[in-house]
């Protein structure tokens, strides 16, 4: 089994990349899936968050209001950290027993957002960084997200520097030009991916 770290700035394409490499053969566990599931109504994650942030981090029906929650966390580096502290070891439980479940000889890919603001790249065999300029980070989350651009700039603060990601990268996808060109890139990357996988089996 080869384990894959796969991240990159929000607005920087991750989920095209995971997409096409899920295409090629992969195993995806996405923490960004999981970090939902752990916080679903009636789980302990929820209970905990609700214990940590109030009554007002709930919708009406007693789901978590996202917007809500982030409009407390983005802007407080304390808060967040709170937060992370409840929701990554449930995170991280649910993904290590999926990556248990894949097949020996797979090429799992995890799909970790904060994997350089956690220090988690020692625990990939591979990372890999979607890497794009802030411009076009910025841009596309004002144009296909739908955030102000006041919003987008404080989530893009509120996460590592394009630097930091590159400096733990073994891999960079560069997805600042058109898609053709990051279908090509993704390829590449796959067909190296299964070379360090059968160097390692």
């Amino acid at each position: 089994m080869l384990k894959v770290g796969l991240t990159g700035g929000i607005g920087a394409g991750k989920s095209e990349v995971s997409r096409l490499l899920v295409s090629y053969g992969a195993v995806l566990i996405d923490s960004d899936r999981i970090s939902r599931e752990v916080v679903e109504p009636g789980t302990p994650g929820l209970a905990a968050v609700v214990e940590e942030f109030g009554p007002g981090v709930l919708t009406a029906e007693g789901t978590l209001d996202r917007p809500a929650l982030g409009a407390l966390v983005f802007a407080d580096d304390d808060r967040r950290a709170a937060l992370n502290t409840i929701v990554h070891p449930l995170v991280g439980a649910r993904a290590a027993e999926l990556e248990r479940a894949a097949p020996e000889d797979a090429v799992v890919v995890h799909d970790v957002p904060l994997l350089t603001e956690n220090g988690l790249a020692p625990f990939y065999d591979v990372v890999v960084v979607v890497d794009a300029s802030a411009e076009t980070q910025l841009d596309r989350l004002v144009t296909l997200r739908g955030m102000t651009e006041s919003d987008a700039r404080a989530r893009m603060a509120a996460q590592a520097t394009r630097e930091q990601r590159r400096a733990v990268a073994d891999l960079i996808v560069d997805n600042d030009g058109p898609r053709e060109a990051l279908d090509a890139q993704v390829r590449a990357v796959w067909e190296e991916l299964l070379r360090r996988a059968a160097a390692t089996g």
